[in-house]
């Protein structure tokens, strides 16, 4: 099996925490969106798979894996007095302002990778402008060669359209490549890519979901760069 060269990594629940990051400011996103009425504020969560009484999304929501178009798709049947455009618009304006809670050593472990001349690379669904402003204010956006939304050019996963287009622009078989991340859509995405999957732990999936699609599922990226060395 070819050496791991380059490392392309799901944003939300993989660099960053997922819960920790996506639950308390998604009651606020339906409270908005429902303007006070709690009925329809109820109906918009169930939609989402979030539990309002606890803060957290259930690990069927369509919120942790799908795109922001997908997510606003999916609400516009309760909001008829707004279009699509201007729903994403908002929630991308919500999103880019939302406090990121990251991952632990996220910083070193990518420092990490560099060290073994790991090209490393994003691939999310969430969009590519608030994906940026997140890895910015993380301080490590200019440590990935490649940021994909999936509003970049090349589909969202589980296509695999981001993920070739990074081995592309790294100059890397997708052989050399894996791909990390916390949800099946990560997995699918790697596997028809012909990259290796893996999983983390630090989405809303568990172990027993992600492994049956993964070569090897993580407690978090920390352990990845020993993963990676150990590859070969």
């Amino acid at each position: 099996m070819a050496r791991i060269r380059g490392v392309v990594f799901d944003k939300d629940g993989t660099l960053f925490d997922f819960q920790a990051t996506w639950g308390a400011w998604s009651r606020g996103m339906i409270e908005a969106e429902s303007r006070g009425d709690p009925d329809l504020a109820a109906r918009i969560a169930e939609v989402l798979g979030y539990d309002l009484g606890t803060g957290l999304f259930r690990p069927e929501s369509i919120v942790i894996a799908s795109t922001t178009e997908t997510v606003a798709e999916h609400l516009l049947p309760l909001l008829p007095w707004t279009r699509k455009e201007e729903l994403m618009a908002r929630m991308n304006a919500r999103a880019a302002g939302a406090p990121q809670v990251e991952v632990p050593r996220l910083r070193a472990v990518l420092e990490h990778l560099a060290e073994l001349d790991i090209a490393l690379g994003v691939a999310t669904n969430d969009t590519e402008a608030p994906a940026r402003t997140h890895l910015r204010e993380a301080g490590v956006e200019a440590m990935f060669g490649f940021i994909a939304g999936f509003d970049s050019g090349w589909g969202g996963k589980p296509g695999a359209g981001q993920l070739l287009a990074f081995a592309a622009a790294v100059g890397l078989d997708p052989a050399e490549c894996a791909m990390v991340g916390d949800s099946l859509h990560d997995l699918s995405a790697a596997r028809t890519a012909g990259m290796r999957g893996v999983g983390v732990l630090t989405g809303v999936a568990g172990r027993a979901t992600l492994a049956p699609a993964a070569d090897v599922v993580l407690g978090s990226i920390a352990e990845l760069p020993d993963w990676v060395a150990a590859q070969g």
